[in-house]
């Protein structure tokens, strides 16, 4: 009878769903694949099968299946079907979590291919992802869509996304990664006492959502900016513990690889990426932690520590490379190397998918090593790109070239150029409407400060006509910057409204007037 029972269908499935659950992910995996088979497609456990693979970090296998899901309840209802973002705005483009979306999984769906896209770091991808995904007014949302908006979005609406994660909290049941996503994010973006808060308002979840291993490193984390050298003492500890056990597994690969045992090469790599997952956020705030000392000759030799383990890892590449920048001098020949292949064999149309400080510390070292073509080609792409895009909404938001020419701009001036540095730093941020924001007024603030600075100590002087050419631009910067917060992400996130980039640059203004009487 036993044996009769394992054939059934829903025994298979409740005995799949329950190794899930166990994180039994292989194991749950071939016995949703035996449902599969004796079922035939079905979407819930289509979805169940690619989360499977998911979990297993098999995401090519995930994504075809994801593909299949969609394109069947996209065929079965086409109302469900993607429309631009214009069309969006119209009533008959909304939908309801209606029992016909439900039973599609088309929703689930696309989360979990954005979910993928984010992980592998393709964070343009995952928005349109989520951009794609049947539109709901957002009281409608799942949890899950909630989460993942909020994530995904949180580089350009930092605010929307915490209100999210605390809806999320306040409101459950919600993803189980919500409570460490949001501990974590109020961590990377340095609200490590907000951080602290919800850790203490909310015990009970830290034994049932964290593990050993994040809680370890959230108490490190909280401690960075009131006591950061005990955090670095914590860091330390937990870097050599994971930098120690990931170069075992990595031994582990090796051998397997030698082997070439197939199986074995599949679960020795997991068991490697699961432990670098945990390692490099490490690595990254114990470097942090020296970054913001100045101590950039120590953030270079962490990175080089930990080579063998992170060299094919996006942000230890983009670190490195940061890490050498600041070191100036000899040190601009070697960070070219680290940049150029986030820039390499990108055309106009595809020059926006790099940060625009990579561009601009690019165009700097190119600069500074007396390679100015290839300076001017990039500025060219970009300046190319922006016109097109210009070109079709005079109004959107579009910074890169603006970051770029007050990267340049600066340097000039530390060079002592102040005249050419300050003309090109006021230009960048023409048109205002389109250039003017917190991140391009950061840069741009703390140039006009720093030469303020050197004014105050007589260490330089100016032509009237590079003072009267400040104020006007000091002018316009309060003209376009009143309703314009002067810091990315932090208005409401502790209780109190940052001021408006106006406010700051009348501020600024009233520096320079001093010093011009």
């Amino acid at each position: 009878m036993n044996d009769c029972l394992q054939d059934n269908l829903e025994t298979m499935i409740a005995h799949a769903t329950l190794n899930f659950k166990e994180g039994n992910y292989q194991d749950s995996l071939e016995k949703y694949l035996k449902a599969f088979h004796v079922h035939g497609f079905e979407p819930g456990l289509a979805y169940n099968l690619a989360l499977c693979h998911y979990k297993e970090q098999k995401y090519e296998d995930a994504l075809v299946i994801i593909a299949e899901i969609i394109s069947r309840g996209l065929e079965m209802y086409p109302e469900f079907a993607p429309v631009s973002p214009r069309d969006k705005t119209s009533d008959n483009a909304t939908v309801v979590n209606s029992q016909s979306l439900q039973d599609t999984f088309v929703i689930e769906a696309y989360n979990l291919k954005a979910a993928i896209e984010f992980r592998q770091g393709e964070l343009t991808s995952a928005k349109d992802t989520m951009g794609t995904m049947p539109h709901r007014e957002e009281e409608q949302l799942d949890p899950v869509s909630l989460h993942n908006n909020g994530l995904i979005y949180m580089d350009s609406d930092a605010t929307d996304g915490f209100k999210k994660f605390k809806f999320l909290l306040s409101n459950p049941p919600f993803p189980p990664e919500t409570f460490g996503n949001i501990l974590l994010l109020y961590c990377k973006n340095g609200y490590n006492e907000l951080a602290a808060d919800i850790l203490a308002e909310n015990l009970n979840l830290t034994y049932d959502m964290l593990t050993q291993e994040l809680y370890e490193y959230l108490d490190a984390a909280i401690m960075v900016t009131n006591n950061p050298d005990e955090a670095l003492k914590k860091f330390d500890s937990l870097s050599k513990k994971y930098m120690n056990s990931s170069r075992k597994l990595m031994k582990i690969f090796e051998a397997a690889k030698r082997e070439e045992d197939k199986d074995e090469i599949i679960s020795a790599g997991k068991n490697l990426a699961d432990e670098l997952e945990m390692y490099i956020p490490i690595l990254m705030t114990q470097a942090s932690i020296h970054w913001n000392r100045e101590d950039f000759s120590v953030v270079e030799k962490l990175f080089h520590q930990s080579a063998d383990l992170c060299q094919e890892n996006r942000a230890w590449k983009l670190n490195v490379a940061h890490a050498l920048y600041m070191q100036q001098g000899s040190k601009f020949k070697d960070c070219i190397r680290y940049y150029e292949p986030f820039v390499k064999g990108k055309v106009s149309e595809s020059i926006f998918e790099v940060a625009p400080i990579i561009l601009a510390n690019l165009c700097v070292a190119y600069i500074m090593t007396n390679q100015n073509e290839e300076a001017e080609d990039i500025m060219k792409l970009i300046e190319r790109e922006e016109d097109r895009r210009l070109h079709a909404n005079r109004h959107q938001h579009i910074y890169h070239g603006c970051i770029v020419n007050l990267v340049i701009g600066t340097l000039y001036c530390e060079k002592g150029n102040f005249e050419f540095g300050i003309e090109r730093i006021c230009k960048s941020l023409e048109p205002y409407e389109s250039k003017l924001s917190p991140d391009t007024w950061f840069y741009t603030k703390r140039c006009f400060l720093a030469l303020a600075d050197k004014m105050a100590k007589q260490m330089i002087f100016l032509k009237d006509s590079t003072f009267h050419e400040i104020i006007l631009f000091l002018d316009n910067v309060s003209t376009h910057g009143a309703n314009i917060s002067s810091s990315l992400g932090d208005d409401g996130l502790n209780g109190m409204r940052t001021q408006s980039i106006s406010f700051e640059s009348r501020q600024v203004k009233h520096i320079f007037l001093q010093l011009m009487d």
